[in-house]
């Protein structure tokens, strides 16, 4: 059994004002995702030009934190919503989704699209390969922050979170989700768009990608504890939540290939 590195949850602390690493994460995603744009930006056949990436960060920036929260209020705290409306403005109490998330960013690219007159499934896979690493460092700071941890476990790197009530050894998840639906989602996607691929696919490959290594990875997270296992006695809230996203990589894979004449461009 490996020893929980005790993290301070607090990077910094200014009087009464404490920033936590887990906030810091988010930024650090966001920063990344903007210099990739900045970067694909230059190319010959980009969507969007140097100055309309920023105001893309910013829609996405919205559209992550209005959907993250919208979403979980939707998808994981249903009761508490229905007996305290006003709860899902408490968002220091904590609380975010990424299957919300990803819809409000989703939206976010929609009204993005029209407001610039830009193709929005275009806009779409321009987007997919910039989240990743933003997933990745949020994993981070979930795994920092003593939260979303695994199921008990026996193996050799099983960790006691000092937060954890039954003080039991368990999957570090939020590590294994790292690797997954973080780094190899990102090599994934750099790998696959780094030549031109047709409309929809650098989407498809994303929606797939991350429903698939999301589900792997629900296996070893402890499910929700006011929501407990969802459906057959084993599935939990966030894979019946990535059943959807699977479906739609599918969709939008066959939509992108379908009779191999669909033709090729630079999903940047």
């Amino acid at each position: 059994m490996l020893a929980y590195p005790d993290i301070d949850p607090v990077a910094i602390s200014l009087g009464p004002l404490n920033i936590h690493w887990y906030g810091l994460t988010y930024l650090g995603g966001l920063a990344f995702a903007w210099w990739l744009a900045a970067r694909r930006s230059r190319r010959s056949d980009a969507v969007l030009t140097r100055r309309q990436v920023d105001d893309l960060i910013f829609w996405a920036a919205m559209g992550i934190v209005l959907g993250g929260r919208i979403g979980y209020a939707l998808f994981y705290g249903g009761d508490r919503l229905v007996e305290d409306p006003t709860w899902i403005l408490r968002v220091w109490q904590g609380g975010m989704s990424f299957h919300g998330g990803f819809l409000g960013v989703v939206a976010a690219s929609f009204l993005f699209a029209r407001r610039h007159g830009v193709s929005f499934p275009d806009l779409l896979d321009f987007v997919a390969p910039l989240a990743p690493l933003g997933l990745a460092l949020g994993r981070l700071g979930n795994f920092i922050g003593q939260e979303l941890w695994g199921r008990a476990a026996d193996v050799p790197w099983a960790m006691v979170f000092p937060n954890d009530p039954l003080q039991i050894p368990r999957h570090p998840s939020q590590l294994y989700q790292f690797a997954l639906e973080g780094m190899l989602l990102l090599f994934i996607m750099l790998w696959f768009t780094r030549r031109p691929r047709p409309t929809f696919a650098a989407s498809g490959v994303f929606s797939l990608g991350y429903g698939v290594l999301r589900f792997t990875a629900e296996f070893f997270r402890e499910p929700d504890a006011h929501l407990g296992f969802q459906a057959f006695g084993w599935m939990t809230r966030g894979q019946l939540l990535c059943i959807p996203m699977i479906l739609l990589g599918l969709y939008l894979l066959f939509h992108a290939y379908r009779g191999g004449s669909a033709a090729a461009r630079s999903t940047r």
